[in-house]
């Protein structure tokens, strides 16, 4: 089966009642997790962003305190799925100062973990990269907004 264009998908829903377009979401929401927490964002934490930041830093904390801390394999392992589940929240906002809130409170969290993360390398490559993505992101904000984030990082560093 060849998958439509966007273009396509846009032209096609544009002519679907409201009520075929709610039964089209609802069974879209049934087959993946992703699309039933990205309907979730959009219908009821949109709205308060500063919620669902706070939100997602206590699942972050969470999962950072329930890692298997009996050999780096596993710390690198449980790392490597906490920030893909930061970044798939930070996809569903879209929102610059979403990421760099999250990527920041997971470099804290990744700093303050016990073991410490200097004790191996591809930790450290992993709370470099994500500083780096941190500076990139930061650059392209409000020049106040720049400066306090800055401020964060160098503390953070």
């Amino acid at each position: 089966m060849k998958t439509a264009t966007l273009r396509e998908l846009k032209n096609e829903l544009n002519h679907r009642s409201p009520s075929e377009l709610l039964n089209l979401c609802l069974r879209l929401a049934k087959f993946k997790k992703e699309n039933k927490e990205l309907l979730t964002y959009l219908l009821f934490e949109s709205s308060n962003e500063h919620a669902y930041i706070e939100s997602i830093k206590k699942e972050i904390e969470r999962e950072f305190h329930v890692i298997n801390t009996k050999s780096y394999f596993y710390i690198r392992k449980s790392v490597r799925k906490i920030l893909r589940n930061t970044k798939k929240y930070i996809r569903y906002s879209k929102n610059k100062e979403t990421e760099v809130e999250l990527l920041l409170y997971f470099c804290y969290e990744l700093r303050e973990m016990s073991p410490s993360m200097k004790g191996n390398l591809t930790l450290q490559n992993i709370f470099n990269r994500q500083i780096l993505l941190i500076e990139k992101v930061v650059s392209s904000l409000h020049e106040d907004l720049q400066y306090d984030y800055k401020l964060e990082i160098k503390s953070l560093i």
